[in-house]
């Protein structure tokens, strides 16, 4: 399962929460659940809340981030991804649950603003090279060097056994919730 994108992060904790809600709900009125589960429930509850707070502030700062520059979230995101090299229009969509005319339209905009410029491929004339042009290197350095202000200015200033509590947690939630996607 392709990592959880921050995009869709806020969607999927909303998902989540009304998900275990129902759940519990449901639980609750099952004979034998104990008293002492509405004190739990209420952490869940709490943790989820916060979870979605957590992923919708990403996102509110990814779209600001990325309007500060002249770009969408998803402009961005393409853009990003066609820094790496290797990009892939079709893949791209697939993992960013996206469809292929979404791409090709987002791929048309950085066109037009000149952030990237496309070649048949040499080695298979059936495929297209994506690269970024010299404005869209320079967008691209301001990104990083916002990102990497806020690293320093937020992440690195928390307290390092809470950061590893967090991870901790981060991990264990993600490999329960994926597996739980699998059943």
């Amino acid at each position: 399962m392709p990592p959880l994108c921050l995009r869709g992060l806020g969607r999927f904790a909303l998902d989540l929460q009304l998900t275990l809600v129902n759940y519990y709900r449901m639980a609750r009125k099952q004979p034998g659940v104990t008293p002492d589960l509405d004190l739990d429930l209420d952490l869940v509850h709490q943790a989820i809340a916060c979870l979605g707070r957590l992923a919708d502030a990403f996102r509110r700062r990814r779209e600001q981030l990325a309007l500060s520059v002249g770009l969408s979230d998803g402009q961005w995101g393409v853009l990003e991804e066609i820094s790496r090299e290797h990009f892939m229009p079709s893949m791209f969509a697939k993992t960013r649950d996206s469809s292929a005319a979404a791409v090709s339209k987002t791929l048309r905009q950085l066109l037009d603003k000149d952030l990237v410029s496309v070649t048949l491929s040499r080695s298979d004339g059936r495929q297209r090279d994506y690269i970024l042009t010299a404005k869209g290197k320079r967008i691209m350095q301001t990104l990083r060097e916002e990102r990497e202000l806020a690293i320093e200015k937020i992440w690195l200033r928390l307290d390092p056994r809470l950061l590893k509590s967090f991870v901790t947690f981060g991990t264990q939630l993600s490999d329960h919730l994926e597996k739980y996607g699998e059943t």
